[in-house]
């Protein structure tokens, strides 16, 4: 049942291309309130998208932004039962003036693999969302049904968070029920070997507001004499971690699960391009993390802390000597198995109140927690993806470790009870999150390829 699926899928690479830059004109970015028709736009298309292929689909409302699910009954009987999981929200297009071409109108441009499409969303997760649609796609075309029932689950707001996922998952949690989710929104190795990700680090994000004085002070005044929010917020930021890059906080380290002894061994083994992985950032050493750690153990099994920014006082041209009333910083963490974020949240709360300096107060807020994620390497489904893309590719799938969060696959897994196949075709230079981000057409057609043949694995489980 395959071969004609994949065939077509070959024959119409030129369509689908077509439709992938439909959507990524869309300008759907969720953190800008002035985006929102465009956010609703987005989620109308996938709706028109899906309907024609039997799916009962529609757009169901949150707090924020809406989700799109659908439902296709497939061939009946105790056929395996799918799960898709994407996000059609993505990160502002700024700074506009770094970008070589408008952010969304989609570009072909030539790169060393072939062509490449250039625009934000082009791989997250628009372009890797819209494999699996052209997947399902194909199959319907060419049999007229899917090989297995699938629920398709649509977010706006992964890139905030997905502050309203959680609710949504509880609140449909039975119409939502499958056998496994699948999602693609993580990487390969490189561009001709396919990886699935089996271990993903969770997040816990939160913002530290520092207030002393009940107005801004003049420093030639007060200076020495009062508590300066900054200093004392800066004090306290500066405690968090120790001159080998351990996290300070007592307790932190508690729950985290070491690496096997085989898994460090196969991490070796990968023999990865530390230098090329650091210049990809601009950078030709570390200076981060754990110093007594390999660079994969620092991103894939050990958690980690960041400033992610530090808003207080006078911040424009020339100066301004003042003390200012407040300010406050957001600091994230990148948690492991298994780390719980609320013992992490308590850990830290008390740590704040332990390191503030009197004369000052710090709130903390949490914006986001989610717990990291192991999914068992003896799993079926993991089983039948390898297969899939060892088909593909013609080469075996790696199982990878990722140090980003993804946080429908702790939330499948803590509510719905079933594990989430990471089948992923980003590359480490594809600019998530950047100007220029881009996606290989090569990925994006073996994803296809690769999302068809799983869906004949899954078909025989």
């Amino acid at each position: 049942m395959l071969e004609p699926v994949l065939r077509h899928i070959d024959n119409g690479l030129e369509e689908s291309i077509g439709r992938w830059s439909e959507l990524l004109r869309i300008p759907s970015v969720s953190t800008d309130p002035a985006y929102e028709p465009s956010m609703r736009k987005a989620a109308q298309w996938l709706q028109d998208q899906l309907a024609p292929l039997g799916f009962n689909v529609d757009i169901r409302e949150t707090e924020g932004h809406p989700v799109v699910i659908g439902h296709h009954p497939g061939p009946g009987g105790d056929a395996t039962h799918v799960l898709y999981y994407g996000h059609y929200d993505v990160q502002p297009p700024d700074p506009l003036e770094e970008w070589d071409n408008e952010p969304f109108e989609p570009t072909l441009v030539d790169g060393p693999h072939g062509r490449r499409m250039v625009a934000r969303g082009a791989v997250d997760d628009k372009g890797q969302l819209m494999m699996w649609f052209e997947a399902l796609r194909a199959w319907h075309a060419e049999h007229g049904d899917l090989p297995v029932a699938v629920t398709v689950l649509l977010e706006g707001e992964e890139e905030v968070g997905s502050r309203n996922l959680r609710p949504v998952l509880e609140r449909y949690r039975d119409e939502l029920a499958a056998d496994v989710c699948v999602v693609s929104d993580t990487a390969m190795w490189d561009i001709d070997t396919p990886a699935l990700t089996y271990t993903l680090r969770g997040l816990l994000y939160t913002e530290l507001t520092c207030r002393g004085p009940g107005h801004d002070l003049h420093s030639g005044f007060y200076g020495g004499a009062v508590c300066n929010p900054l200093n004392a917020l800066s004090r306290v930021l500066g405690a968090l971690q120790d001159d080998s890059g351990r996290i300070r906080i007592p307790g932190f380290y508690d729950d985290v699960v070491e690496p096997s002894e085989e898994e460090l061994s196969d991490w070796r083994s990968l023999n990865m391009d530390e230098e090329g992985f650091l210049a990809s950032a601009g950078l030709s050493t570390s200076g981060g993390g754990e110093t007594d750690r390999s660079l994969l153990e620092r991103t894939w099994s050990r958690p980690s802390c960041d400033i992610n920014g530090i808003i207080g006082g006078f911040t424009g041209a020339g100066a301004k000597t003042v003390i200012p009333r407040e300010a406050s910083a957001k600091v994230s963490f990148r948690l492991v198995p298994d780390q719980d974020p609320e013992r992490v949240i308590e850990a830290f709360r008390q740590f704040i109140d332990d390191n503030t300096p009197a004369g000052c107060t710090i709130d903390l807020r949490i914006d986001s927690a989610a717990p990291a994620i192991r999914i068992p390497t003896t799993s079926p489904y993991l089983r039948a993806a390898k297969k899939a893309l060892g088909s593909v590719y013609d080469r075996e799938a790696l199982l990878l470790g990722c140090g980003g969060s993804i946080p429908i696959a702790a939330w499948a897994r803590d509510i719905l009870g079933i594990d989430t196949l990471l089948m992923g075709f980003s590359l480490a230079d594809d600019g998530m999150h950047s100007p220029n981000e881009k996606f290989e057409v090569t990925c994006f057609h073996r994803g296809i390829r690769a999302h068809a043949a799983l869906l004949e694995e899954l078909r025989q489980q």
